[in-house]
């Protein structure tokens, strides 16, 4: 470790929609202090997850593979002892190495320290939803002993947090605070904000999406926008934190989700569906390298987020991962970026889709029981949105004749990233067809490659 090398903190939400931040236009003032990250430091704008479920989330961005390559597909598997994560990477270059909060990738309660992922400082939980609620806040220590922390949960991580930065403000540090917020509390099916917070935003504002769909929106969204709330103050208390202790230019803070909410408008729950409302997540970078790098607005994957940290710490990025790293973007080569970004989708259903800047495809896999790994042998094709004219997702074009050469063009580009993360390529059934009484339209005319 050398005296130019950068602390690393991940500050990582759960559940959070993109839009809940004014960098992404909602109007409710939630999220000043992810707004001055996105302004003064970088804003990566298109920015998905690549597994819209907690526990595969997480295991993509620990190894930064996906997870049909960590195994962890599904909610419930633990991520494999061989499996080598962020924390072993900075521990080998000379790193201290701390994790705060949600783990959701170890097969028990209290995890065991051979289910930490290599992280030397633990006061974490492998389900906090069930570990605790949002004036309970338990975790457990480095020896499995039960730490109940005082205050809103929120506040009760970022006082440890805050509590680890200060006594290891000498010494190189990675620290992982994984926040469950705002994400539902499983046993009441609610979102539990701070006392006092939602009724500050019942009923104020309603993304275009839940306003045409509805769902649980509607009871939902004034605790969900508290808990955004409290979490940006708690971000600010953070920054506040590095800026007192001198240690804000040469710390890297990465503010990032796992996935999204829908709001059970998709499916019947909150999640695990190709829509922008589970897959696309608020995202930017601070500190260090990371000044003044502007918005991004080439499509970027959570698989990307690991090599990026990793070379941004001037540590070598193993070949093995998945993802590249957005430091190549800052510095103008975007040439060999790619244009789409992959999403594997399990539990609901089996399903992949990519995403790019205009259009949205996605298949699914009709026979659960040809399931093998996460992945399927047969699919058929499951939507087709226009994000130029439908941005809001409100019309499946699937089986259109008129946008079957679109479909079998991004079909062709679904199968080639599917190949690149390893997957076996399966056979792609069309969806029904639908006559819609529109003339043909040519891949051409869309502009399929922009």
């Amino acid at each position: 470790m050398t005296a130019t090398q950068p602390n690393v903190i991940v500050f990582f939400t759960d559940q959070q929609r993109f839009d809940t931040t004014g960098a992404h236009g909602n109007p409710l003032g939630l999220t000043p202090n992810f707004d001055r990250l996105a302004s003064r430091w970088t804003h990566v704008y298109h920015s998905f997850t690549c597994q819209p479920v907690c526990g595969p989330a997480r295991s993509c961005l620990q190894t930064g593979e996906y997870a049909t390559s960590t195994g962890c597909f599904t909610n419930g598997i633990p991520l494999p002892e061989q499996k080598k994560t962020l924390a072993h990477y900075f521990r080998e270059a000379g790193y201290i190495t701390g994790y705060i909060g949600k783990w959701h990738l170890a097969s028990r309660e209290p995890v065991p320290q051979e289910e930490r992922g290599g992280y030397e400082y633990w006061l974490g939980a492998n389900i906090l939803e069930y570990a605790s609620d949002a004036y309970d806040t338990v975790l457990y220590d480095n020896d499995n002993r039960e730490v109940k922390l005082p205050g809103y949960r929120v506040d009760a991580q970022t006082d440890a947090a805050i509590r680890y930065i200060d006594a290891h403000q000498r010494e190189p540090f990675f620290l992982f605070l994984s926040f469950l917020e705002p994400h539902h509390q499983n046993h009441a099916d609610n979102y539990p904000a701070p006392d006092g917070y939602e009724e500050r935003y019942a009923g104020r504002w309603t993304p275009p999406d839940l306003a045409a769909l509805g769902g649980s929106s509607a009871q939902h969204l004034g605790g969900y926008y508290g808990m955004v709330k409290r979490l940006d103050e708690a971000l600010g208390r953070l920054m506040d934190t590095l800026k007192s202790l001198d240690l804000l230019e040469n710390t890297i803070v990465l503010f990032t989700s796992d996935h999204g909410c829908h709001f059970k408008t998709r499916n019947g729950e909150y999640k695990r569906s190709c829509h922008e409302s589970s897959i696309r997540v608020p995202t930017a970078l601070a500190g260090h390298c990371f000044e003044s790098g502007g918005q991004i607005r080439e499509l970027v994957s959570l698989i990307d987020l690991p090599p990026t940290l990793l070379d941004a710490a001037g540590i070598p990025v193993p070949e093995h991962m998945q993802g590249r790293s957005i430091l190549s973007l800052l510095k103008g080569e975007k040439e060999e970026w790619p244009q789409e970004v992959f999403v594997q989708i399990s539990e609901s259903h089996t399903g992949r889709a990519i995403r790019t800047q205009r259009w949205k495809y996605s298949i699914r896999a009709m026979e659960p029981q040809a399931v093998h790994g996460g992945a399927a042998d047969c699919y058929t094709e499951d939507f087709l949105y226009d994000l130029q004219a439908d941005p809001h997702e409100l019309t499946n074009l699937a089986g259109l004749a008129s946008y079957r050469e679109v479909s079998d063009e991004l079909r062709g580009r679904l199968l080639s990233r599917m190949a690149e993360a390893g997957e076996t390529v399966p056979r792609i059934e069309n969806a029904p067809v639908r006559s819609d009484g529109q003339r043909r339209v040519s891949v051409s005319e869309l502009r399929i490659k922009v």
